[in-house]
């Protein structure tokens, strides 16, 4: 299988952008292996899980809270789960964070592995090393960074999966593509039609390069210090319009991008012909581009925001497509895009 190596400080993760579940045997022992999923997974693919021990944790974001996770913990209790045992996480993002944070505090660290089964997952949320869970309603409040031994993408989950997933993680897809790689960009614009198609082939070339992106930031920068929080863009913006406004992740996303990419127009960084193509692009895939939250809330809620320093932020904008830069400004300059 073709694979993509994430080594960091003595973590090793091996991700196989093109693989199948069945493949997980391979990699971890089923007798001593847990999986911890959701019930709209065992429901779908329950018979997938068979050979291994599976813990079901309940979908939604509202679930991803240390209330879950204590559930979890004693489930292991039962189990007679020990530091030999694998757990993996076999879901979406909400999935991968909550197993992943499970696995890495009980007994001081479990091995984990993730078979993430959205788009957004695939390209994201279960690679890079962050597990955390909510506090409050407030995203990721509460977490570590703990690298998977590996991630195993599985394109025939994709087919499974409503439309509005697909746009979901699109959203991601996009971002990866702005921060990074300008060529993606325009890819994602002339294969529009093979996309909503669900074309295996454009989505390994897609989730791969995606995969390449992330895993290279990562790569230099696992604790957020420094390169890495380009990989933000448009989520602390994003992250407030969630909270306040009822959106999926990849639709906040897709706002917060349009307003980071409005902000950097504002600062001469970014043309307006560029904000014009990322925001037809969002669009094309039925993503929303205007906040219609209460401008308000969502001030309140980036003033919470993990990225927070007193009054600053730090805050991703744009130096053209495919160059994402870093700037710490006032969260008074936000409200210039916000409001």
């Amino acid at each position: 299988m073709k694979s993509i190596d994430l080594n960091i400080t003595g973590q090793f993760c091996r991700i196989f952008p093109d693989s199948s579940i069945d493949a997980l045997s391979d990699l971890c022992i089923p007798d001593n292996t847990v999986i911890v999923s959701d019930k709209n997974i065992c429901r779908h693919h329950g018979h997938k899980l068979l050979p291994y021990r599976v813990i079901e944790i309940e979908p939604g974001e509202e679930h991803k809270t240390l209330e879950t996770v204590h559930m979890i913990y004693d489930r292991f209790c039962e189990m007679g789960v020990d530091r030999s045992t694998t757990i993996v996480g076999v879901g979406g993002g909400i999935v991968c964070d909550i197993a992943g944070f499970a696995a890495s505090t009980y007994l001081r660290g479990l091995p984990f592995g993730f078979v993430p089964t959205t788009l957004l997952a695939q390209v994201d949320a279960s690679v890079g090393g962050k597990n955390g869970v909510n506090l409050q309603g407030y995203k990721n409040l509460v977490g570590i960074f703990m690298q998977p031994g590996f991630v195993l993408c599985d394109f025939s989950f994709l087919r499974t999966l409503p439309y509005d997933e697909l746009t979901n993680g699109m959203a991601e897809v996009i971002k990866s593509a702005l921060i990074s790689d300008g060529a993606l960009f325009g890819y994602i614009e002339n294969n529009h039609q093979a996309i909503v198609s669900l074309d295996k082939n454009t989505f390994e070339k897609i989730i791969t390069d995606c995969l390449v992106i992330k895993t290279d930031i990562v790569s230099r920068d696992e604790k957020e210090s420094g390169e890495r929080r380009k990989l933000n863009l448009g989520h602390t913006i994003g992250h407030a319009i969630e909270k306040t406004g009822g959106y999926r992740h990849g639709e906040a996303v897709s706002i917060g991008i349009v307003l980071a990419a409005r902000l950097s127009e504002i600062r001469g960084t970014l043309s307006k012909e560029d904000v014009l193509r990322i925001k037809e692009l969002l669009a094309s895939f039925g993503l929303p581009t205007e906040i219609r939250s209460d401008r308000v809330s969502v001030m309140d809620a980036i003033g919470k925001d993990k990225k927070r320093e007193g009054t600053d932020i730090h805050f991703v904008l744009l130096n053209g497509i495919g160059n994402a830069f870093m700037e710490t400004m006032a969260l008074a300059e936000l409200e210039e895009v916000i409001f």
